[in-house]
């Protein structure tokens, strides 16, 4: 099923999905995304569907989305340094070390994760509604160029996702910026459109 971001039910319709455990495809403030849901009661395995969508492979973890900033601080002890929680919500994707008592299913428990709080009010509400991060990575094969326009996504993957939603093309979008945290050292891994000096 394809239906378009502005669609009034698109919030409603995608959260549902992915509280079924089912796979979509989300416009973000970045590129689009493949999204499952990271449950803490069910156990979907929603990252493994979307690494056999896309082959990727198993030791390559997939980035969480929050709601909300101060949400972060259920999944880690570790201190974020201000002037990177001044960048959220937006394209900057934080790797913490996860705390034990973290509210996440088993098999998705890692020693460390990367979230990031996206700047799309419409995205952070479906991630609100689910009651939970949702996983995502960018729409391609492994390896391939990143899907940037719609009709290229929904010929490529409509037989393998349960939901698209479509929000125009995203030619020439940026990932987010990734950094990782080493006490109050910051590493910038991958520089996306958000600029950390």
């Amino acid at each position: 099923m394809t239906i378009n971001k502005e669609d009034p039910n698109s919030i409603k319709l995608a959260a549902q999905y992915l509280k079924e455990g089912k796979i979509v495809i989300l416009p973000t403030d970045t590129v689009y995304g493949f999204s499952g849901i990271v449950d803490k009661d069910s156990d979907f395995k929603s990252d493994q569907k979307i690494r056999e969508i896309k082959g990727r492979a198993e030791n390559k973890p997939l980035i969480q989305l929050i709601a909300d900033a101060e949400d972060i601080k259920l999944y880690t002890k570790d201190k974020i340094p201000e002037k990177l929680l001044n960048k959220w919500p937006g394209s900057l994707t934080i790797i913490v070390h996860t705390k034990d008592d973290a509210p996440l299913a088993p098999h998705a428990k890692l020693p460390t994760i990367a979230f990031r709080c996206p700047g799309d009010q419409w995205l952070r509400q479906i991630i609100k509604e689910c009651g939970s991060p949702i996983y995502s990575t960018s729409v391609n094969r492994s390896g391939q160029k990143v899907l940037d326009t719609a009709l290229e996504i929904q010929k490529e993957f409509s037989e393998e996702v349960d939901l698209i939603i479509t929000d125009g093309d995203k030619k020439g979008a940026l990932p987010s910026t990734l950094v990782s945290l080493e006490g109050q050292e910051i590493k910038v891994l991958r520089q996306g459109s958000v600029k950390i000096e």
